[in-house]
């Protein structure tokens, strides 16, 4: 399964989107014989890489808040 997909986090991915929604517009049987597959493959592909980008850009942040909460409760300990 994958997220939703027309979301402002998926904005780099919007034409192999586009390509898997107008494979699936094709009809059942292309769907159900896995004539979309591929696309589907690549769009997974595109939404992991924007995952990915993500996690990356928040992580530092992250770490920073992180060691000042560890700061804060050694202080608060070592005040105790």
């Amino acid at each position: 399964m994958h997220p939703h997909l027309h979301t402002k986090e998926n904005a780099g991915c919007d034409e192999i989107i586009a390509a898997l929604d107008a494979c699936h517009a094709r009809g059942f049987l292309v769907k159900a014989t896995g004539m979309c597959n591929g696309v589907k493959r690549d769009v997974t592909k595109c939404l992991r890489a924007e995952r990915v980008e993500r996690m990356r850009k928040h992580r530092e942040p992250a770490l920073v808040k992180r060691a000042e909460i560890k700061q804060m409760f050694k202080d608060i300990d070592a005040n105790s």
